[in-house]
């Protein structure tokens, strides 16, 4: 049977439209984990790994407007809380699905940090989308009070943006291991890992949300995972997306990913850093990736859809 690392977006917990109440949130994750529990029972080890967009951005505004009554929480620590926060609730979901299917396993969560470079270029240039969609108008209220960075995202609307450094290494990759050879099901690098720094061989949390697919994709590097699946909102990965020519990619190259890319086809706010992931996965020697939309997981494993990388 395979290792599989499962990267879920923050916005399948999250759905466009929704106000992100934890009902919400319970439901969507409760709904998500039929796919993933079939894999299990097929004898595969599953890492999970998850987004934490919309959630770190809310847990920024609480901690701003709670500020006069308590102090407020840097970047990093908002990270962690919204890793403890959907991890729980991923697991205990994962586990109730697996007592009423009879699955006799064990599902936890490690809070996870990724060691970044403090001159990462991404410091300089914010790139990572955080937090709801404001209107324009909604936006340019908020920016006469803020000095906040805000970008276009997909035609949805307007969000802040905070550095997105790139993951180096997996600080509790050991830990990680050890749990996946006791057969136990792991959720970890939620939101990406926490961003810590190495300074004298210390460790040191820095203002950031890193990319959870990067994370990811190094992370099951770092595990030799047999599969990395990408889950997103569609089915297939396409070029000319949206318009009448679009065509659904059953497999692609890195070298025609790179062509794509260079072309315009894959934006930096939606499948850009989706398909660099699955590039620096099989860079770092792995063999599969595959990105799909989560209740495809069964039938893109078996290559009757999503959209396979290779090299």
């Amino acid at each position: 049977m395979s290792k599989i690392v499962l990267a879920i977006g923050g916005n399948a917990i999250i759905r466009e439209g929704q106000k992100g109440t934890i009902e919400e949130q319970q439901q969507n994750i409760y709904e998500s984990c039929e796919p993933v529990l079939g894999l299990i029972e097929q004898g595969n080890t599953v890492v999970i790994t998850h987004g934490n967009g919309p959630q770190v951005g809310n847990t920024l505004i609480k901690s701003k407007m709670a500020e006069t009554v308590v102090p407020a929480y840097p970047l990093d620590v908002c990270d962690a809380e919204t890793q403890g926060n959907l991890g729980y609730l991923i697991q205990q979901a994962f586990r109730n699905k697996m007592v009423e299917r009879k699955i006799e396993k064990t599902v936890a969560t490690v809070v996870t940090q990724s060691i970044v470079s403090k001159d990462d270029p991404a410091f300089e240039t914010l790139t990572k989308p955080i937090g709801p969609f404001y209107s324009k108008e909604e936006m340019e209220e908020i920016l006469k009070v803020e000095n906040l960075t805000f970008v276009e995202d997909s035609g949805r609307g307007y969000r802040r943006v905070v550095a997105s450094p790139k993951p180096i290494k997996i600080v509790e990759k050991e830990a990680i291991e050890a749990l996946l050879e006791k057969d136990i099901t792991v959720i970890t690098a939620g939101g990406g890992g926490i961003p810590v720094v190495e300074e004298n061989g210390m460790l040191v949390g820095v203002e950031a949300v890193i990319d959870k697919d990067f994370a990811s994709a190094l992370l099951a590097a770092e595990i030799n995972a047999d599969y990395l699946f990408i889950l997103t909102g569609v089915e297939q990965v396409a070029i000319h997306f949206g318009t009448p020519n679009q065509q659904n990619l059953l497999e692609m190259s890195v070298d025609d990913a790179l062509r794509y890319m260079e072309e315009g086809h894959f934006p930096k706010g939606s499948m850009g850093p989706k398909i660099e992931a699955a590039i620096m996965f099989l860079n770092k020697g792995g063999k599969n990736v595959i990105i799909t939309s989560i209740d495809k997981l069964q039938d893109a494993l078996l290559g009757k859809t999503g959209t396979r990388v290779v090299l």
